[in-house]
Formats: C-alpha cells, sequence, structure tokens
C-alpha cells in the first residue's frame, strides 16, 4: 500500500509541475523518477518515453503507466496513471469555470501569448535532452535527418517513422553500426 502512494504522490508532483506538455514534463520526471525514487534508469525512463509517445494517448499518461506497472504491477500502472491526470483534472475544472468569463479580456489573452512563449522554451529543453540521448553517433545522427527532411518536407506519418526506425536500430545494431 506504501509503495502505491508513494506512486500516487511521485506522479501527483509530476503532473502539477508539468506545464507545457509531455516534453516539458522530462525534467520533473528525471529528478522525480530516477533521482529520487530510482525507480528507473535515465535510459530507461527514455524509452518507456518514447514508447509512450508511439502509443495512443497523452505521452505523460502513457508514460505513467509504464513506470507504475514496473514498480507496482497493474495496479501500479493505473495508480500512476490516476497520480499523473488528478492534478490537471482539478486544475482544468477549475479554470474552464473562470476561462470562458475573461477569455476576451485583453490582459487574459496577452498572459497566453506570454505562456505560449514559454512553453516554446520548455519544449526546447526537452528537445535537447533527448537530442543528447539519442544522436550519440553518425549513425544516429543520419537517421535524425532523414526522419526530420521526411516528417518536414514530405509529412511522412509519424506511425511509418517510428516503425522505419525501430527496424534501423535493430539492423544497425546488427550490422555493428551501433554499440547494443
Amino acid at each position: 500500500m506504501k509503495k502505491l502512494w508513494q506512486l500516487f504522490a511521485a506522479f501527483a508532483r509530476v503532473g502539477i509541475m508539468t506545464f507545457g506538455g509531455g516534453y516539458a514534463m522530462i525534467p520533473i520526471l528525471e529528478r522525480e523518477i530516477v533521482d529520487r525514487h530510482g525507480w528507473a534508469t535515465e535510459e530507461e525512463l527514455m524509452d518507456y518515453y518514447a514508447v509512450g509517445q508511439c502509443t495512443p494517448g497523452v505521452i505523460a499518461v502513457n508514460t505513467a503507466t509504464f513506470i507504475g506497472y514496473k514498480v507496482a504491477g497493474k495496479l501500479g500502472g493505473v495508480i500512476a496513471t490516476l497520480g499523473v491526470v488528478f492534478p490537471s483534472v482539478v486544475i482544468i475544472t477549475l479554470i474552464a469555470g473562470i476561462l470562458t468569463s475573461f477569455s476576451e479580456v485583453p490582459a487574459v489573452k496577452s498572459a497566453f501569448a506570454g505562456i505560449r512563449v514559454c512553453v516554446c522554451v520548455l519544449i526546447v529543453n526537452a528537445v535537447l535532452k533527448l537530442w543528447r540521448k539519442a544522436v550519440v553517433d553518425k549513425a544516429t545522427l543520419v537517421l535524425f535527418l532523414l526522419v526530420f527532411l521526411l516528417s518536414v518536407f514530405f509529412s511522412v506519418s509519424p506511425v511509418i517513422l517510428v516503425i522505419v526506425c525501430a527496424a534501423a536500430g535493430i539492423a544497425l545494431t546488427r550490422m555493428g553500426v551501433r554499440g547494443k
């Protein structure tokens, strides 16, 4: 029971501190899950995060579910998921009641413009952290550039890109181009 409460509380802290979406949560997840509790290594966390991006649903919820499952089985997955969404549900419910009344106020519009800028910075920070862990040699750099070009200039489906990159990762490792 103590472990389940720890899972709920840890992911509630992640949920309440995550502004800017899934990418912005990476540093908070690292502090809470890797540093504070030791429930996963940085590499495991990035793997869970990557799989969470590739599966349907919200990245934060998917990642919480994976880690909760690792720590305490099926019930742990449910509890961690509830923990990460609980703060958002409460906060959004409160804000929704207020925001509709004030959404056209110039100060509120200006505040949201500033918040969007802040969120962009948080996302760039998360991308840089992911970059340092993902692009580690020439092979991964080439793969990154290829995926970037295909997604930005040719609008290739993310599902296809993920499948191709998974296959490329396996192939590069088997050919000895990448370490295991």
